[in-house]
């Protein structure tokens, strides 16, 4: 039996979403291990004179934990 744990992660890009969620992921698995997989729960982009200035993602990240 394994049991898997989740933990929620945000991150930033000027370049993208999918920027955005490998740096969050690149991030997760330097302290994590056994990263299984992520769920994008939310996107968001913020504004700086009427135009995207950043790209922001908030993600689940799933861990199984070792025994």
């Amino acid at each position: 039996m394994s049991v898997a744990r989740t933990t929620e992660l945000s991150a930033t890009s000027e370049k993208g979403f999918d920027d955005a969620i490998e740096q969050a992921l690149s991030r997760a698995t330097k302290t994590l291990r056994n990263v299984k997989g992520a769920w994008v729960k939310d996107q968001l982009v913020e504004l700086e004179n009427d135009r995207i200035a950043r790209y922001k993602v908030h993600l689940m990240v799933t861990f199984v934990l070792e025994d």
